[in-house]
Order: structure tokens, then sequence, then C-alpha cells
């Protein structure tokens, strides 16, 4: 699957989306006005554009996902580490655990995490 690069009023839009599918258009259309202050006009421009990148979909006013919200992760934190890192995981970790102090578990499960990435 391709890359997808969300901007952030889109990707709080697909969120909507990925809490409630499959969902009415009309519904989407509301809850944007509720929850980003959209006017119906400007949801039904962003969900045009997103259906045509292949973002979503909307058949018979029911709004669908097609990509999920784990590969928008993977982008969005590859590209942070590209950008901001050159690339180098080790350094990332490094900066971002810095001031941050992990619990047992979390230290645990990241372990386990390095483990199974090296195999």
């Amino acid at each position: 699957m391709e890359a997808i690069k969300l901007y952030d009023a889109e990707y709080k839009f697909v969120s909507l989306v990925w809490e409630r599918e499959p969902i009415n258009s009309t519904e989407l259309a509301r809850l944007c006005e509720e929850r980003l202050g959209w006017k119906k006009s400007t949801t039904y421009t962003v969900l045009r554009k997103l259906c045509a990148r292949g973002v979503l979909s909307n058949e018979d006013a029911v709004v669908r996902a097609l990509v999920k919200l784990e590969d928008i992760q993977r982008y969005e934190s590859e590209a942070l580490i590209d950008r901001s890192f050159g690339g180098s995981l080790p350094q990332f970790l490094t900066a971002f655990l810095d001031r941050k102090k992990l619990s047992p578990q979390e230290a645990e499960k990241l372990k386990r995490i390095i483990e199974e990435a090296s195999e």
C-alpha cells in the first residue's frame, strides 16, 4: 500500500469515521459540525477529496475507511523519525526517553517488541 499523508484536519475527520464506521454521510456531517465546527459543505468537500485519494469510500451515503489507523500511525511515525532523527530509531528513543521514566511493565513490553523485531 502506498503511504498516505493526512493533514491535521483530515486526520481528525478520518478519526470520526474510524470511531463510528460505517457511518451515514448525513450523520458524519452532523458530527463534524458538533466536534469540528465545520459546515456541511466543508464536510462534503473533505469527504470528496479523501474518497478521491482512496482514504475513504462513500457508497449509498455510507462512509467507510479504506485505510487503517495503524497504517497512518506507521507512516506518521516513520516520517517523524526520518525528518527529525535522520531515520535513526535509537536517536529517537534516546530523545524520547531523556526525560521520561518507564514503568517496569512498559520497559518489559519494549524489550519484547525489540526482541521480536530483531528475529
